[in-house]
């Protein structure tokens, strides 16, 4: 298939959001490795309240996403996402102030409530065409990947310099960062609908009840809550085997740099060698079989850390193959739906475990943080037993200007007849119909040549 170059509007569009992006999630994550540290000098804090301040901002995220995108169809995409900066911007002075976990725990659901993943994303859409939208979408990945590495490093340097107080503060600098970068660098967009990005209410009913997309969204919600739920109990068992908070990063950045390496020749095997489903299971059953591991590897500080390349190759991996999954998975023209759920069920899980990571850390103990992460593990991995093999599908967009749409349903039967079309989505007032193929067999001539005949 012919490679599409990006245009300039493209490149400075990711460029930009891109760094957006980054900025913001940098600002969310540095406190995941510090939190359960520095959140006991603080009034009133448990080991329960402290997971509640951990996961809090996924429950207002779950909350708030979808109606924030909905309102940036409306008002438009940068009021929109400048409106959740200057939410997370309050939130992370509010966090900054408190001098108790609750006020802490405030701060965190304000810093969440700012929910614009889903208006970065149709601004994304709205910048970039059809052809070079998967590039696009791989690059914010990327950056995202970036900013959780570089936080788990920063946020330990910061907290021990200035306490938690000062990476409150840094975060409120990166919103202010993420404004500038939003008003100089992002390009403009008219606000309109992209059912690859946006969330069609119509279609929520059928996407929340489609069985191997409810299996992913467990997948992500699972992944999440043992990710928040393990980060009440790491950095106390890192001080307990004598590695000082400030060295944190020094352990958390080198794991998470080799782990990506060691992903990539599994994501190879996974999507060009079509063995998804064995890498996918594989990764689960390893990273559950890591955590039971980590509540018995006692004072052994290489154990820990061996055990831990083993979870975050886990996690990378899971963080690239799940929105691949979706992405194959879903409907013609209800990608955007489909992902609106999956990262609703994202927020969800992390609030969950942060709540319940530190429920067990209070009655139970840090070692029963790891034995309830791998029991959620081992859930995740009964559930996916049975999914079928994903077909390696991709999304395409074709245009119908020009013709005379009357019958939609005769439209999309005449598309799923050509060879390598496996689902189609006529769309008549956009104009458009959404495709579900088979690039290694679709009859690329045949649909040519119906696009240039048919009207």
């Amino acid at each position: 298939m012919k490679h599409i170059s990006l245009n300039t509007g493209e490149y400075r569009a990711i460029a930009g959001l891109g760094m957006l992006y980054a900025f913001r999630m940098l600002g969310l994550f540095m406190v995941l490795p510090v939190l359960s540290l520095y959140a006991r000098e603080l009034n009133g804090a448990t080991p329960f309240l402290i997971g509640i301040a951990l996961g809090g901002y996924g429950l207002a995220q779950a909350i708030f996403q979808i109606p924030f995108g909905a309102l940036s169809d409306r008002l438009g995409r940068k009021q929109i996402i400048a409106f959740g900066l200057l939410l997370f911007f309050a939130g992370s002075v509010m966090a900054a102030l408190s001098t108790s976990i609750y006020g802490v725990i405030a701060g965190r659901c304000l810093q969440g409530s700012g929910a614009i993943a889903g208006a970065l994303m149709a601004l994304l859409a709205d910048k970039t065409r059809e052809e070079t939208r998967t590039t696009a979408m791989a690059a914010i990945g990327m950056s995202i990947g970036l900013a959780f590495a570089l936080a788990m490093a920063l946020g330990p340097f910061l907290a021990e310099l200035f306490g938690l107080s000062g990476v409150f503060w840094s975060t409120a600098l990166l919103a202010l960062v993420g404004l500038l970068i939003l008003w100089r660098l992002v390009p403009s967009a008219p606000a309109r609908q992209h059912r690859d990005v946006g969330v069609d209410p119509g279609q929520l009913g059928k996407m929340l009840f489609q069985r191997e997309l409810l299996r992913l969204n467990f997948s992500i919600f699972a992944l999440h809550a043992i990710l928040t739920g393990c980060f009440i109990a790491l950095p106390l068992r890192l001080e307990s085997l004598g590695i000082e908070a400030q060295n944190h990063g020094w352990v958390y950045l080198p794991v998470m740099a080799a782990g990506f390496f060691i992903m990539i020749p599994l994501i190879i095997a996974a999507e060009k060698y079509r063995h998804m489903k064995v890498v996918f299971m594989g990764a689960v059953a390893a990273m559950t079989l890591a955590l039971m591991a980590m509540s018995e590897a006692g004072d052994s500080r290489w154990l820990l850390i061996t055990l831990l390349l083993v979870f975050f190759t886990g996690f990378n991996l899971m963080e690239a193959m799940l929105p691949s999954l979706i992405s194959k998975l879903s409907p013609a023209g209800a990608k955007g739906t489909a992902m609106g759920v999956y990262s609703t069920s994202q927020f969800l899980g992390a609030s969950l475990g942060g709540g319940l990571g530190g429920a067990v850390a209070g009655h139970f103990g840090i070692d029963a943080v790891f034995l309830f992460a791998a029991a959620l593990g081992s859930l995740w991995f009964l559930s996916i037993l049975n999914m079928a093999t994903p077909k390696h599908l991709s999304s395409e967009i074709i245009s119908l200007k020009g013709k005379n749409i009357i019958n939609s349903r005769e439209y999309s039967d005449q598309l799923k007849s050509i060879e390598g079309v496996e689902d189609v989505l006529v769309v008549e007032e956009e104009n458009v119909a959404y495709l579900k193929i088979d690039r290694d067999n679709i009859d690329r001539e045949t649909l040519t040549r119906w696009l240039q005949t048919s009207s």
